[in-house]
């Protein structure tokens, strides 16, 4: 994970992204196996709400597991 201070100034802000993330993670882990991730924030994330980051990292773990699914050839 990558949560710039650039783009998310306080530290309680920047370990509230990365406890979303984590438990995010965790709860997908069995459709995500054999890829390695990185996590990156933009400044955005720092305003947006628990409910909005879930919803952008479910549609990353979807598209990451669309893209296994599909095999090595399209990546």
């Amino acid at each position: 994970m990558a949560i710039s201070k650039k783009n998310c100034r306080r530290a309680t802000g920047r370990n509230r992204i990365k406890r979303l993330v984590r438990e995010s993670f965790r709860h997908n882990r069995q459709t995500l196996t054999g890829i390695d991730l990185v996590v990156l924030n933009t400044a955005e994330t720092q305003a947006a709400s628990k409910e909005s980051i879930r919803q952008s990292l479910d549609a990353h773990w979807k598209r990451c597991s669309r893209m296994l699914a599909s095999g090595p050839e399209t990546r």
